[in-house]
């Protein structure tokens, strides 16, 4: 039973950050497992319920929804080994993270955030939903609904193409989005105690289902997306 992360989670990320070698990993595994990968594990075992409600082809395996501690430095000029902070993602079971649409968690010492989107720039898929925001604004409308609250600190967030051109025809609200690079939906300014409780779950489940309308969009503009490249 999830009854919120320990404290000791966040501690363990901050003198992880202090001590970022392997050496002081290897010398406080026990202490990985007890404060990290234990109730992230728990945090998306009591989450499951909720996600099985948005789509029943959900990832929910907790080794494959949470990201990994150790760092892939080979592209990177950052060579520490390991995260001083962790996410997860709720996705499509077999889908590679590129092309994928998904909710997805983060918790680290500073911040906890969560929301639904595209992992970077797809353009297949915002190719896709450009074209359903000209062919059908009403869908795009109704599944946006609930995604933008800014007074809540709900909002959608993305880069966008400088030298794009917006049809004129698009309600105001849809020529916002269409220059998006990429799209996604972010929770903010949650208070670090709320981590602490049960109300975590409760949070993420209410937002979960209240963005199932965006996820349905956007999970089937990505398959439109893939489906224009295979062709």
């Amino acid at each position: 039973m999830f009854e919120g992360f320990p404290e000791e989670t966040v501690r363990f990320f901050l003198d992880l950050r202090f001590h970022n070698e392997a050496s002081y990993f290897n010398a406080h595994r026990d202490e990985y497992e007890r404060f990290i990968r234990e109730p992230f594990y728990a945090f998306i075992e009591a989450m499951a319920p909720t996600a099985l409600q948005v789509a029943d082809d959900m990832e929910l395996r907790p080794d494959k929804c949470l990201a990994r501690i150790r760092r892939d430095t080979r592209f990177s000029k950052d060579k520490t080994p390991y995260r001083d902070h962790l996410w997860l993602l709720f996705r499509r079971g077999g889908e590679v993270r590129d092309t994928s649409a998904m909710y997805w968690f983060e918790l680290s010492p500073e911040h906890v955030e969560w929301g639904l989107g595209f992992w970077g720039y797809n353009r297949p898929a915002m190719d896709a939903l450009r074209r359903k925001m000209l062919q059908k604004p009403e869908v795009v409308l109704r599944a946006l609904k609930d995604a933008r609250v800014p007074e809540q600190d709900l909002n959608i967030y993305g880069d966008r193409y400088q030298r794009l051109a917006v049809p004129d025809v698009l309600p105001q609200a849809l020529k916002e989005i269409y220059p998006l690079k990429e799209l996604y939906v972010k929770r903010t300014n949650v208070s670090l105690q709320t981590v602490y409780t049960r109300e975590v779950v409760e949070r993420c489940s209410q937002d979960m289902l209240r963005l199932k309308p965006l996820y349905a969009l956007l999970r089937g503009v990505a398959d439109e997306g893939m489906a224009a490249l295979d062709a």
